[in-house]
C-alpha cells in the first residue's frame, strides 16, 4: 500500500476496526474510507455493491463482524451465522466485482476444532468438531477465509486471511451479558472493588488455558501482512503464549486492586480447554507481537475507567 492509497476498513467503530484505523493512521496512511452502520449496511448487498461502484477503495480491511461470548454465542447463533455470513459475502464478492488491489479478512481462532492439537498450527482447520458454543461463529468465519482462498484461486484476486487470537484492547465491549472473558471480567472486579464486594464470582472452573492479544499488536499485524503477505493459506495473528483464565483473573485483581475474593462457578460451560496459536508462520515472515499481557491489561483498564466517566 502506498500511503495515499484508497483504504476501505469495514468495521471502523469496533474494537478491531478502529485499532486497524489508529495503526494506519500512525504509519502515515490518510486516504481511509470510513462508514458507520447507519451510513452503510454491510448486510444489504445492494447498498454494500454501490458503495464499491461509487468509492472505489483500493484496499479493504474486512474487520466488520457479529461478535459476543459464550452466553451470546448460545442464545443467538442464528443471528451469529446469518450476519456473519452476510457481510462477509457481500464486500468480498463486491471487492471481486470492482477489481480492488487487494482485501484482508479476519476470523478468529475460534474456527479452529475444539480438540485441535496445541499449538495450533494454520492446516489444523477443519481436522475435528468445532466448540459447540461458538459453532455458529466459526462456521460463518470458516466461510469467510474459504471464500478468499476460492475467488484467489478461481479468479486470482489478491484476498488474503488472518486468524487473530482472544482479543483485547480500547473500544471493547464490557456488557456482561454479550462481552469476552477479557472486558467481563476487567468489569466485574472493578465493579467489586467500588462496590466494596467480598467477592467475585467467574463463569467455569478457571482451568482453560487462553492466549491473549493486544488489539494494537493485532493490527500492527494486520498491516504487515498487507503488505508483506499473498498466500492463499490464512495466518495466524497471535503471541504463541498462554495463561489460564484462573490467573488471568488473578493478574487483572493486582492490576485493578481489588482486595476480595475470586470463586469459580463449576456449574458454568468452560468452553474449549486450551487455546493457542503457533505463530511460526508469522514470526519467519518478519513479524512478532510487542505489548506484553501486564502492560496490556493495565493500559485497558485505564481505557475503561476513563469511558464510564463520560
Amino acid at each position: 500500500m502506498n500511503k495515499s492509497s484508497k483504504i476501505f476498513v469495514a468495521g471502523h467503530n469496533g474494537l478491531v476496526g478502529s485499532a486497524i484505523v489508529r495503526c494506519l493512521k500512525d504509519k502515515g496512511y490518510n486516504n481511509l474510507v470510513l462508514k458507520s452502520h447507519n451510513e452503510l449496511d454491510l448486510i444489504n448487498q445492494k447498498d454494500v455493491d454501490s458503495f464499491f461502484i461509487k468509492e472505489k477503495p483500493e484496499y479493504v480491511f474486512l474487520a466488520a463482524a457479529k461478535v459476543g461470548g459464550i452466553y451470546a454465542n448460545e442464545i443467538y447463533p442464528a443471528d451469529f451465522i446469518y450476519e456473519n455470513l452476510m457481510i462477509e459475502s457481500n464486500v468480498i464478492k463486491a471487492a471481486h466485482d470492482n477489481k480492488i488491489r487487494k482485501l484482508l479478512f479476519l476470523g478468529s481462532t475460534c474456527i479452529y476444532p475444539k480438540f485441535a492439537n496445541q499449538p495450533i498450527k494454520e492446516n489444523e482447520l477443519l481436522s475435528g468438531e468445532l466448540e459447540e458454543t461458538n459453532e455458529a461463529y466459526a462456521i460463518a468465519k470458516i466461510a469467510g477465509l474459504e471464500m478468499c482462498r476460492f475467488f484467489k484461486r478461481q479468479y486470482g484476486d489478491n484476498f488474503i486471511s488472518c486468524m487473530p487470537t482472544n482479543l483485547y484492547g480500547p473500544n471493547d465491549n464490557f456488557d456482561l451479558n454479550t462481552s469476552h472473558v477479557m472486558p467481563a471480567l476487567i468489569r466485574k472486579i472493578h465493579e467489586a472493588k467500588v462496590n466494596n464486594k467480598k467477592e467475585v464470582e467467574v463463569w467455569g472452573t478457571g482451568k482453560p488455558l487462553r492466549e491473549f492479544l493486544h488489539v494494537d499488536d493485532m493490527a500492527d499485524g494486520c498491516v504487515f501482512l498487507m503488505n508483506n503477505y499473498d498466500g492463499e493459506q490464512h495466518v495466524n495473528i497471535g503471541t504463541g503464549e498462554e495463561i489460564s483464565i484462573k490467573n488471568l483473573a488473578l493478574l487483572i485483581k493486582k492490576i485493578v486492586g481489588y482486595d476480595g475474593d475470586i470463586v469459580f462457578d463449576s456449574k458454568m460451560k468452560d468452553g474449549t480447554p486450551r487455546k493457542v496459536c503457533d505463530v511460526n508462520k508469522l514470526n519467519e515472515l518478519g513479524w512478532k507481537y510487542n505489548i506484553k499481557l501486564h502492560n496490556g491489561i493495565d493500559n485497558v483498564y485505564r481505557w475503561y475507567i476513563e469511558s464510564t466517566k463520560k
